[in-house]
């Protein structure tokens, strides 16, 4: 006798509307995970620029309206974005050093970077190649930290850099540690960033004697200065107005010495004008400031590794001076 009894199972309809959700719902968490990758991802430099340049009207204003507050979006739509938006004591924010030092995130429409304050100006010193000008490799960042037994530091003063393959042994202009001229010519005229027996930064255009005369115990060459008495001094020329990798320093009233880099040249990071870094410092209170050397040789470490991320994968170039972070000076 044959066995009518239906077999148990799934009715096809069934089975096409749960494969159906299924892909649906993986079509929409990859298109969110890609949308919030895009315009609230890693590389925020890129989303906040591809934002600011979107009508409102753009079918993907919807999921960027997801990722921010209104007044996160306003921000970055009016380019208004600055330090102070990561100046709080959170994850994002301040990172509290030892010995009072900050770490400070500072960011903006296409740059990312940090400002590291040292309160006691005493801590700052200025170290050279000891091989300066015989031709002989220089030392990196990390070898200067190490040597000196720094707490961290940053890149200086420009060298000569033919072809990109510059090592640090021929500074540009001149240099000047513990009191003497090492580098250079005491006749030449320069763009001279140093401090002074006081602790004071000085940042001006001199001869090597002259930058004797005022005192200065450590000094590199390079320019522009951007504010000298809390007055911005920096005349925008054409052919530096592009975003790159910027390293620079700066010095409030009370003391406190600025050490500022930022990434570029990157996805997470396009770079800086020379104007975002003149509104960092305003914003921080800076009596005086100076542009260093920026490009490939912008690095900053602390107790023993890298803050920023240096365009060379290799990290931090051979450098014919440096500012350090000393401890216990």
């Amino acid at each position: 006798m044959a066995n009518n009894k239906k077999k148990g199972g799934m009715p096809l309809i069934v089975m096409i509307i749960l494969i159906v959700a299924a892909a649906a719902g993986a079509y929409f968490y990859t298109l969110n995970s890609y949308m919030r990758e895009k315009y609230a991802g890693s590389a925020m430099a890129y989303s906040r620029n591809l934002i600011r340049n979107m009508d409102e009207s753009d079918p993907d204003y919807k999921y960027v309206k997801k990722y921010y507050t209104e007044e996160q979006l306003a921000n970055i739509r009016s380019n208004t974005v600055s330090v102070e938006e990561t100046s709080d004591n959170s994850e994002t924010g301040n990172t509290e050093k030892d010995d009072g030092i900050e770490i400070v995130p500072v960011y903006g429409s296409t740059y990312e970077g940090y400002l590291m304050l040292v309160h006691d100006p005493s801590d700052i010193s200025v170290e050279v190649n000891p091989y300066l000008g015989t031709g002989a490799d220089a030392p990196d960042l990390d070898t200067y930290v190490e040597t000196n037994k720094a707490m961290g530091g940053i890149n200086g003063g420009g060298f000569e850099d033919v072809g990109g393959n510059g090592n640090g042994s021929i500074p540009e202009g001149i240099v000047i540690h513990e009191g003497k001229i090492v580098y250079g010519s005491p006749s030449s005229y320069q763009t001279v960033i140093g401090v002074d027996n006081n602790n004071k930064l000085i940042c001006a255009g001199m001869t090597g004697q002259q930058a004797i005369d005022w005192g200065l115990q450590e000094a590199v060459t390079f320019d522009p200065v951007f504010i000298n008495n809390y007055e911005v001094v920096y005349k925008q020329t054409s052919h530096l107005a592009m975003l790159n990798p910027r390293t620079a320093v700066g010095q409030r009233s009370d003391g406190t010495f600025m050490l500022l880099v930022i990434d570029g040249r990157g996805p997470t990071s396009f770079g800086a004008l020379y104007e975002d870094v003149i509104k960092i410092f305003q914003a921080n209170d800076a009596v005086m400031a100076a542009n260093l050397d920026g490009g490939n040789s912008s690095a900053m470490m602390w107790n023993g590794e890298y803050v920023n991320t240096p365009v060379s994968m290799y990290g931090s170039r051979n450098l014919p001076t440096v500012f350090l972070v000393k401890e216990g000076n």
